[in-house]
């Protein structure tokens, strides 16, 4: 019964909102679908070809669930280095597994370090607080850029004095 009236009470103030319900009446609903205005027409209109398929001129990685490529993929950046093993390795992986996903999170983090390191090799120093929109977090979310600074200064000098103390320890 709890559950029933904490639900009463959330409509109550979800109707206070201005426009609530105006997409109520069916009829009046353009999203409202086809096949209930008039039936037997589920799929009338649905019937398209099969785009012609892209060319495939490089390495692109494909789900083990569907056994074709889909018709047009990305080509700017093909799998390469630590980041394209791990791809590899995820795509290996059901797309409803942690083990999918998971390594393609990582695989874009080292990717971005990759492209760092790649920039610096090529004489370009990157402008790191301007690509992490560090001026629009200024502007805009000042207190949480402020908290990001703080918890990964806090961070750097733990780390820094833990260094600092093995290494006087190794030298007595």
């Amino acid at each position: 019964m709890e559950a029933i009236e904490t639900r009463q009470e959330t409509n109550v103030e979800a109707t206070s909102v201005k426009g609530w319900g105006v997409d109520a009446d069916p009829e009046n609903d353009p999203a409202y679908p086809m096949k209930e205005r008039k039936p037997g027409l589920d799929h009338a209109g649905y019937s398209w070809e099969r785009p012609e398929q892209q060319f495939i001129g490089m390495e692109v990685l494909r789900s083990n669930e569907r056994p074709n490529v889909s018709s047009t993929f990305g080509t700017s950046v093909p799998p390469s280095g630590l980041s394209g093993v791990l791809r590899r390795a995820a795509f290996n992986y059901s797309e409803d597994s942690y083990g999918h996903w998971l390594p393609l999170m990582l695989a874009d983090r080292v990717q971005m370090v990759e492209g760092v390191i790649d920039d610096i090799s090529r004489g370009h120093v990157p402008n790191v607080f301007g690509e992490m929109g560090w001026k629009a977090d200024w502007k805009y979310n000042r207190k949480a850029l402020v908290t990001k600074v703080a918890i990964g200064t806090a961070i750097g000098v733990g780390l820094w004095a833990l260094l600092a103390r093995r290494r006087s320890s190794n030298d007595h």
